[in-house]
């Protein structure tokens, strides 16, 4: 297989995370895959964004918003059209992330408002219809697969707030496996977390959707293997070329994140990722 480039929240590093103008960059660069963050909004439906919250670093309320939005406030808290009255255009970390620009995209324009998967599937299908892009962005796009984290962690879970117990699929789970049926987009989706038991849970009910195993220090596989991910996710920094053999030897795909500069992504290329997660996919595509 090529080397998957996966958009990491769209580009962060180029537009304001987890957005449509992201996504649509990603788009527009002809990534494999798109990576996004879910929660779980007050009517319980999932919704793209990293934090538990929504914080004034990254979001600000309309002019006219109602007066009982305040930030920052908790995402399960809202409701979608409760979403409608936050515009979350700004840079946190301008330092780290100085070609990100809050600028008007062709097709999502300033549409800077937290979404739902539901409507960035919509986007992704429109914009392979549109004569705005070219053909190869089309088709790209046509194609292009969806790495969706579930933000469960487990020692908070009022970040998530449902009837979860750790071992069955809660509403979080059932709301994200009935999103993809309906969208048709099983076949295209990576389900990844940090929270093993949310893999395990819709390992039990649905072993059709592929899972991902992230990790943030050294692999324990064993704990990889129970989940029955088929790619192994470790932060770049920690990763070596005898864990990526390792992996490889017990059948996993490895795609490390989040890796943003050339000299990164040639490193882990020349040592047999598969793939990698970028902030920068305007860098990563050319390895593609």
């Amino acid at each position: 297989m090529s080397l998957d480039v996966q958009g990491h929240r769209g580009a962060r590093g180029l537009r304001p995370e987890s957005t449509l103008p992201a996504f649509e960059v990603a788009l527009d660069l002809m990534v494999t895959t798109l990576e996004l963050d879910l929660h779980l909004s007050a009517d319980d439906q999932v919704v793209i964004w990293h934090d538990e919250a929504l914080w004034p670093s990254k979001c600000r309320l309309r002019a006219g918003a109602p007066d009982h939005l305040q930030l920052p406030v908790p995402v399960r808290s809202l409701s979608v059209s409760d979403l409608q009255h936050f515009v979350c255009d700004q840079n946190p970390e301008p330092d780290r992330f100085e070609a990100q620009v809050a600028e008007p995209t062709e097709l999502a324009k300033d549409h800077f408002t937290p979404i739902t998967l539901t409507e960035l599937f919509a986007f992704v299908t429109d914009y392979t219809r549109s004569p705005l892009k070219s053909a190869e962005q089309r088709r790209a796009a046509a194609r292009v697969e969806f790495n969706i984290e579930t933000k469960r962690v487990p020692d908070h879970p009022e970040y998530i707030g449902d009837d979860f117990d750790g071992t069955a699929p809660g509403t979080f789970e059932r709301v994200l496996i009935e999103t993809l049926d309906a969208a048709a987009m099983i076949d295209r989706s990576v389900v990844q977390s940090f929270d093993f038991r949310s893999l395990r849970a819709i390992r039990g009910v649905r072993p059709d959707i592929r899972l991902s195993a992230l990790t943030e220090s050294g692999p324990d596989f064993d704990a990889i293997r129970t989940t029955g991910a088929s790619i192994w996710s470790p932060y770049y920094a920690v990763l070596t070329e005898a864990d990526i053999d390792t992996a490889h030897s017990l059948g996993l795909r490895v795609l490390p994140w989040t890796v943003n500069t050339v000299a990164e992504m040639q490193l882990l290329v020349d040592r047999n990722v598969d793939g990698f997660i970028t902030d920068r996919p305007d860098l990563g595509v050319r390895f593609s």
